[in-house]
Parts: structure tokens; sequence; C-alpha cells
């Protein structure tokens, strides 16, 4: 056996191996019992109207077709929406997007069901389709009434305020565009009885969206999954379709059943990020710090409510990003529009709040002719410890606010001062190419803001020969999530790493989970198999104390041995003692988050446990007369706490980083005015490829970092949090530009793709 891997220690993913191999099993490669069958939706291809006539005889009458399914043939609820049932399975008369499926093909193959989908004739009379968020406000067109969140009193500081300025911002939306597309299985049972196997982040939304489908309880339902090849919040409620479609077929027909998505299809039928216009004006001082702020957020929701409404407060939540606002009113449009239904994405809104504020700072010093960092630095919250500039725009104290010893030790080390200079330097003799640089700070709140979904749970089993057998109720999808679970399982009883095994998480194992998501994975089942692990070790402690005559204090585990006293022995030894004393080796474990309380309606409370913080300065050089543009360095310094797992910790923050500039730069939605996807496949959507990487790309974990709050060994979250550093790329091309042409501020709208550094190089 390997030695004693302990927390914090920096070891590879738990699938590494599998997945540079090609062995790991995900949802697509899962063996299925012979005559599975496979499914395919036929879609809408009408932004908005009413089905007249559904014609599908040369679908059933295609090779390899067994059944045809509308939504006449669906055994009970229609609904795969993860809130209020408002999203059908099929089409129930109204088509409300292209892409909105309407017909179900069950077939002998993929490629069979896939090419019979597209036989259907679906006569459909056009309805007025809202497409944008001015036709969405004109027609008022909403979820829910506009919400506000408030402190002191905003449109008073600001006819008072020294300085101000209004602006408006677009923000567009993402693809998720993990590698793995959307898959899922159904194998029928007895009694009714279905097993599913579903890439999903949230298997107990797919029991219950299974059960409701099927009109069956949900002890019938077994959900399982093993892993996902990437999930990025596209895999909490898009799964949905997959899993109900192919149980409701598995069902009907008593065959396996198995559905995948192509990638065509992924993009067109999903949703994405959620797209926004935010409004601003805002009141500041000779120096740059803001009186007072004005914000209005008009966010695009798509066709079905799915978590809009979550995510646009998220968004608000997150307007303030870095900075105290001593007066503010934040206000929020949730617009229904005839596009997908807008989903969870990495960051969950937050980023989107947080890039408008982003800009607001900016604005501020292209106005006053100041270094924005210095902005910046005139704004922040109140350090640690501090009763003044602590309390947010929803009336919760920034207790633990230490981005301002951050970002000063960043630009030390990442020579922000003397770089700046010399890009300014660079520029006065460069008249094509022009180089930009910026530095921005992260603020991100830990937890959701639905409070009953923080909680966790999970399962332990130790087996007399000292081996560890673990399930949680949280999902892996590349995070290393189980990794961190593993570690903390080994460190609750010395063993090494390889002694512990976490097999896929079962709704049979672990029910009543949340998704994961909200950056809460280690938080919340770390601190579930803590829970697990220290009840059997608290029962094992108990029979050696009494065994060998010592108290519990002198036992310790460590290196796969146990030292009772002054005796020490295997921890297998002890286990086996243990089993024929009959003493119970199995436990559960529980976490629930304490202390967060929250009222969205009152926009007040403490949404969050704790806040992660970040800073990331970006150089970048744009081409003027093309637009084309290079991200040349990145330097970030990142607060995760005491880390679990270094090695783990600061890939995140890679991947986060370059998913979140790309976002800002590259990857741009399309959409024509018949609301149809042009961006639909990797040939017309650019994410990051590896040469959009920074060239010099430096990341470091703050060494000063500890969690105040008692959250799983005082570490932090770190999923979501570094995705918003790539906004510090989105700035620095800004700053290229200002420094192009110095006429006015450049004011950007993001993504920021060649063709837009270009118009807004060459506009009048």
């Amino acid at each position: 056996m390997s030695e004693t891997v302990h927390v914090g220690a920096p070891t590879r993913h738990d699938s590494a191996v599998g997945h540079v191999t090609g062995t790991a099993r995900y949802t697509d490669d899962l063996p299925l019992p012979a005559g599975c069958l496979h499914l395919a939706f036929g879609l809408s291809e009408v932004a908005h109207g009413t089905i007249t006539k559904l014609d599908l005889e040369a679908v059933k009458e295609a090779p390899g077709v067994v059944a045809v399914l509308t939504v006449d043939d669906l055994p009970a609820a229609n609904d795969v929406s993860p809130s209020v049932h408002d999203e059908p399975l099929l089409a129930d008369g109204t088509v409300h997007y292209v892409g909105q499926p309407v017909f179900l093909v069950v077939a002998t193959s993929h490629l069979a069901a896939r090419k019979a989908a597209t036989l259907g004739r679906v006569d459909i009379t056009p309805l007025p389709a809202l497409l944008t968020i001015d036709a969405a406000l004109a027609a008022g067109s909403q979820f829910e009434a506009p919400l506000t969140f408030a402190r002191g009193a905003a449109e008073l500081a600001l006819s008072k305020a020294t300085h101000r300025l209004s602006g408006t911002m677009e923000i567009g939306g993402q693809e998720h565009f993990y590698l793995e597309g959307q898959a899922a299985a159904a194998e029928p049972g007895e009694d009714g009885d279905m097993l599913v196997h579903s890439s999903t982040q949230h298997p107990s939304e797919i029991q219950h969206k299974v059960a409701e489908a099927l009109g069956q309880p949900f002890n019938t339902v077994r959900v399982s999954v093993r892993r996902m090849g990437g999930g990025f919040g596209g895999k909490e409620s898009q799964g949905n379709a997959l899993a109900v479609a192919c149980a409701v077929a598995a069902r009907a027909t008593g065959r396996p059943c198995k559905m995948r998505y192509d990638r065509d299809d992924d993009m067109v039928i999903t949703g994405k990020r959620h797209d926004l216009r935010i409004a601003y004006e805002v009141g500041f001082d000779a120096e740059g710090r803001i009186e007072a702020l004005d914000v209005e957020h008009f966010v695009r929701c798509g066709w079905a409510q799915d978590l809009s409404l979550p995510v646009a407060d998220r968004a608000m939540l997150h307007a303030d990003n870095a900075y105290y606002l001593p007066n503010v009113r934040i206000r929020s449009h949730r617009l229904r529009t005839n596009t997908q239904s807008a989903t969870a994405f990495r960051g969950f809104g937050g980023p989107q709040g947080l890039v408008g504020m982003e800009r607001i700072i900016d604005h501020i010093a292209a106005e006053l002719g100041r270094d924005p960092l210095n902005v910046r630095r005139v704004n922040f919250y109140g350090p640690p410890g501090s009763k003044d500039r602590v309390t947010t725009p929803y009336h919760m104290e920034v207790e633990d606010c230490v981005i301002a010893d951050m970002v000063e030790e960043l630009a030390a080390s990442s020579d922000y001062a003397a770089r700046r200079k010399e890009i300014a330097d660079y520029n006065a003799g460069s008249p094509i190419l022009k180089r930009g640089i910026a530095l921005t700070p992260v603020k991100f709140g830990i937890s959701f803001t639905l409070s009953h979904l923080n909680q966790a749970g999970a399962l332990v089993h130790v087996y007399t020969d000292g081996s560890i057998h673990l399930n949680h109720g949280g999902t892996e999808m590349g995070q290393g999530l189980n990794t961190k679970v593993a570690q903390v399982a080994a460190e609750a009883f010395g063993q090494p790493l390889d002694a512990v095994r976490i097999t896929a998480t079962d709704t049979g194992k672990v029910p009543n989970t949340s998704a994961t998501a909200a950056s809460s994975g280690s938080d919340l089942n770390g601190m579930a198999a803590k829970a697990a692990c220290d009840t059997i070790r608290d029962r094992l402690n108990a029979f050696a104390a009494e065994r060998w005559q010592v108290q519990p204090d002198q036992i310790a585990y460590a290196g796969g041995m146990v030292t009772i006293g002054s005796e020490t022995l295997p921890f297998a030894e002890l286990v086996q003692s243990a089993y024929q004393a009959r003493i119970q080796l199995s436990a559960t474990g529980f976490y629930a988050t304490p202390k967060i309380k929250w009222d969205r309606f009152k926009g007040q409370g403490r949404p969050f446990f704790y806040f992660a913080y970040g800073a990331a300065v970006t150089e970048v050089i744009v081409d003027t007369l093309t637009g084309e543009n290079r991200i040349l360095q990145a330097d970030i310094l990142h607060d995760v706490g005491r880390s679990l797992n270094p090695a783990i910790d600061i890939g995140q923050v890679e991947g986060g980083y370059v998913q979140g500039a790309g976002w800002l730069t590259t990857e741009e939605l399309v959409w024509d005015d018949q609301g149809r996807l042009r961006t639909h496949a990797p040939s017309t959507y650019k994410i990051p490829a590896c040469s959009d990487r920074p060239k010099s790309f430096t990341v470091r974990l703050w060494d000063k970092g500890r969690n105040r709050e008692e959250t799983i060994y005082r570490s932090k979250a770190v999923g979501e949090p570094p995705f918003m550093l790539g906004t510090s790329a989105f700035l620095a091309l800004s700053d290229a530009l200002a420094q192009a042409r110095s006429d006015r501020y450049p004011a950007l709208d993001a993504p920021a793709t060649a063709e837009r550094l270009l118009t807004a190089l060459t506009a009048p």
C-alpha cells in the first residue's frame, strides 16, 4: 500500500489514469442489456406557434424505428422543469422556441433514430415570437415583477454627487460545451422499478422527474452517476429531458433505452448562460470613490423559467463585487423570450453582475483619467475586523474581506506598476499593435441562495480488511470532488488514499441530494463524509479504550496503523477485532450549512456562509487593423482557504480563468431573426483552444488563506470563483482600445470579439 496521503497533499485526480487511457466509463460507455433501443427527438423549426397537424407516418415506417411517441402517449406528467412545471417533455400544442422537442423516436440504433426524426412533418401556425430583450420589454413578457435590492438613498445621493456618469453594457450568453454531451439510459426492472444512468449534476432531481413522468413514487426509481465529462451547470437541469424520455420509452417497450444528443442537437435544444443588459448611473468623488449607484439588469431568460429567478438573484447579489456601495439600488427584470430556456452556468449569474460592476469602475477611472487599480483600491470593502464599509446592498456584513491585501500582493508580484508604464511607452511607439493591462478582483459568495439546498449526506463502510467504501451525494464532473472527499476519509482513519474507494453517486445509497453546484461540492459532501467517518472512528475508539484500558485521547491513527497507548497495530487488525466484538462499522453522515438566512423579496439576510476571493492581472495585445488579439500574460492569486488539494485547486483556477476569458472574448451566440441559433457547432462557436491560453500563465494559491468559518479543514470553494478572474482579460482589451484612441471611453460589450474590437476602434 502507498504512504498515507493527508488532506492538503497535491494528489492526482482519482480518475486521471482512466481519463488519459480512455478506460474511464461515462454514461454512453456503460454496457446495457441486449436489445437496447436508442432515442431521438423531433424538433420544432418555428420559434413560436400552434401545432395544427402532426404527420409521423414516414417516421414510423423508417428503417429501425420501433415506436414514435407524442404527448398523447405519455403515461403521466409531461414535465421536465426543475422549478414551476412549465417545461413539457414534448410540446403540448404550442411550440416556444426553435429546437423544442415535439415527438420522440425509438429505434434500434442512434443513427436510425436521428435519421427518422428528420422525416416528421409538423405543421405550425406561427405566433409572434419575442426574441430580444427589447421585444420582451415592449410586450411586458416577464416571469415575475421586477425585483429590487437597496440600501441607503441612491436617488438622493446621486443628485448630490460630485461627478456623475451613466452607461449601458450588453453581456452575451455562453454555451457550456462540456466534452461529454447530454446522455442518459434507463433499464426497466420488475414491479415497475426503473434504473436510470444519467450524466447529471442532480441525481435526485432526475429521480423525481422520472418518477413523476411514470406516475410512480420516488422509491421505484434509482439514479446512478459515476462521472461526467464536464457539466459547468449545463447538467443541473438540462439532463432531465433525456432521462425522462428514456424511462418513458423503456416503460412503453419493456426494453432498455438510451439517448444522447449529437453536438448540434445539444446546442440547439439546451439552455445557455443568461445574457443580459446592464444600465447604470453612478455618482463618485474626485478620487473615484462611489457615492451612489443605480443599476438595472435586463435578463433574457428564454421560454421557460428553469433556474432563471435564482440566477438573476445571484447576478444582483454580485453587482457589488468587492466594493462598498453606501447608497445603492439594484433592479432586475426577468424577461421571457422565445429562445432556449437559459439555465445554470458556472457562477450562476454571479459573473454577469460582477462584470457589470467592473465595467462601472473602469468607466469611472476613464472619466477621471486615473489608473483603474487606484479606483478599485479606494472602493474596496473594509478589512477583517472593520466596523466601517462592510455592509452589502443586501444588508449582509462582509466579515472576512482580504481582497485589499491580496491585490497589493499580486500587484507587487506581477510588477503591475512597472508593466503599466512600459506598456504606455510601447504603445506610444507602436501605431498598429496596442497592448493593454488590467487587474481585477473577485469576491464570490458561497452557498445555495435557496437555503434548504445547503445540506448533504454520506454513507461510509469500513470492511474487515481495513478498506473503506464511501458514497456521498455529490457528483464527479472532472473537478476532483471524489479525490478530495477520499482524502477526508483517509485522513480520518490514517489510511493511505488507495484504501478508500468511492463509487457512483446513487440515490439508493444517499437519498435527497442537492445538485453539485454553487461551488458547494467539497464543503457539503466533505463535511458529511467526515461526520460519517468520525462516527465510526468514535465507535472504534470506545471499543479500543475498553479493550486496551486506555483513554480515548491515547488513540491515534496514522500511516495505516493505530497507536493505542503504548501499542501499535495495523488498522485492519483493530477493525477485525471490533467486528468480532460486534461493533458497527457502517455509518451515515449529514451536514447542513449553518448561519444562512435569506429573504429574496426583502433583499435582506445572510445568503452566503462565506466569501471566496481572488485577483488576476492580464496583459493583451490588439492589432488595430483587424481586431485580432492575444492574451500575452496572466498572473493570478487566489484564496482557497487551507487547500484540500493544491494540485486540483490550481487546475480549477487555470480552467476557470480560461473559460471566463473565453466567455468575454470569443464565445459569441448568434440567433437570426427567426429565432434559429446559428452558432450551433464547433465550426461556428469559438471556445478557447490551447493556443488561446496566456503565453505566460502564473497561478498561485494565497498562502495566508484560511477560512474563518468552520468549513471542511478551513478550506474554501474553488469551482466557480476563478471563472470571474477572466474579467481581467476583457478589461485589458478595453485598456488597449483606450490607448489606441483617447477621444472617448471604448464602452465595449461582451464578448469582445475581433469584430467588436474593430468596430469600437473605427466608430465615429
